[in-house]
């Protein structure tokens, strides 16, 4: 006869090479059921009109032995009074999915949501962002829910669990997407409040004025060395072309002409829709000229450890930089890595027009009637700024004297 089941015993069950039931010998019918994968779950064994039947109850350790002994036996006792508890399991199931309508779903809320909100009525880069927090951080938790059944518990679940892997500036950004997806869903009456409002930010963020100092500059350049390809010449280009994250992350050999020292982007790559060349400096095209290609495609990324696929994996190599520099520096984030080269610039007193156009900036003096008039590209200008600001550059990190650093002289005509 079996023994009865003790946590002692359940927790230390070794998987084997085949699925084992391991039988309580208090309650009779109670197995537990041990994958080879290490996974436990319960389940009763009954026979119902001379049939032998199994029922699910529940995964160990979310269902403890005392829990799957009350299930067991409640299930046998439906058993003796005439009924079939995996039957009845089986038509409660199908009965929710008849009863969840597919337009209600989240999974299909938030495709409708994709295709005629984000890709519609927002910015390339959030649209990206947006549709990589549904598809990693939201959909899995709660895709196949109703909308109309999430509650604001199941929002901050999320968030919480977000923040607990230490992330809470995205869990911001998920929330900002749920935030959005509710009123969108709303506003097309597929459900009439939305559940994600009034929910406090997880995380205090600070205003985004972050501009990295010249020792905070020297640090972070040393951390990319230390961590190595691909995220050194990733982090490297993002100092020297003041570039967004995401246009040097999806860069293209296709794009790059290093003859020509010159990286343009096509419309559909960039914040604003509209081409950018960037200018490459020295320093850029040496970083680029260092790079392995992997894969043998003409437009393969340049950024890419698989060839078919461009760099991915931010957090982590953020937090591995974060190391390399340790406790030496404030928070910091790779857009601030945008604004130190703007401040850089206007430092160096390159013109505020160059210098909105070395962002592909169309606000301040290049938005309204001017943007529209005003058509000089600065193509000369750029180049200018960029070389100049990468001779500053590498005087920072490399401790050099900078005396010889000249100002931008067309700045001040």
């Amino acid at each position: 006869m079996a023994k009865p089941l003790t946590q002692f015993t359940i927790d230390n069950l070794r998987p084997a090479a085949t699925r084992r039931e391991v039988p309580d010998g208090r309650v009779g019918g109670l197995y537990l059921i041990v994958q080879p994968s290490g996974a436990k779950s319960w389940a009763a064994r009954y026979r119902f009109d001379g049939k032998q039947k199994k029922h699910t109850l529940g995964p160990y350790p979310a269902l403890d032995l005392a829990a799957a002994r009350r299930r067991a036996l409640e299930a046998l006792g439906d058993v003796a009074g005439g009924k079939d508890p995996a039957a009845v399991k089986r038509a409660a199931k199908e009965a929710r999915k008849t009863e969840q309508s597919p337009n209600d779903r989240i999974d299909n809320v938030a495709k409708a949501f994709t295709e005629k909100y984000l890709k519609r009525r927002v910015g390339d880069g959030w649209a990206r962002e947006a549709e990589r927090l549904l598809r990693k951080e939201i959909l899995p938790v709660i895709g196949s829910k109703r909308l109309r059944d999430v509650r604001r518990a199941d929002a901050i679940d999320i968030l919480d669990g977000i923040v607990d892997r230490g992330a809470p500036f995205t869990a911001n950004r998920a929330l900002a997407v749920l935030t959005r997806l509710g009123n969108w869903a709303v506003e097309r009456e597929i459900i009439a409040a939305s559940p994600f409002d009034k929910i406090k930010r997880p995380a205090v963020e600070a205003s985004r004025e972050r501009v990295l100092s010249d020792a905070e500059i020297k640090l972070v350049w040393a951390a990319f060395e230390a961590v190595g390809h691909p995220f050194c010449a990733f982090g490297k280009l993002l100092l020297l072309t003041g570039a967004r994250r995401a246009e040097v992350a999806g860069m293209r050999w296709a794009e790059v002409d290093l003859e020509a020292r010159t990286w343009t982007l096509p419309g559909s790559r960039t914040k604003n829709g509209r081409e950018h060349q960037v200018p490459l400096s020295d320093a850029a095209v040496r970083v680029l000229q260092d790079l392995p290609r992997i894969g043998d495609k003409p437009d393969g990324f340049v950024f890419t450890t698989t060839g078919t696929t461009a760099v991915s994996g931010y957090s982590h190599a953020k937090a591995a930089i974060d190391r390399a520099v340790s406790a030496e520096m404030a928070t910091w984030t790779f857009h601030d890595l945008r604004r130190t080269v703007a401040t850089n610039l206007q430092k160096l007193g390159v013109r505020l027009e160059v210098t909105e156009a070395v962002l592909n900036h169309v606000s301040g003096s290049r938005a309204g009637i001017v943007g529209i008039y005003q058509r000089h590209s600065w193509a000369a200008e750029k180049r200018a700024a960029l070389d100049v600001w990468a001779r500053k550059l590498e005087a920072i990190v490399t401790g050099a004297d900078a005396s010889n650093v000249v100002e931008f002289a067309a700045a001040r005509s």
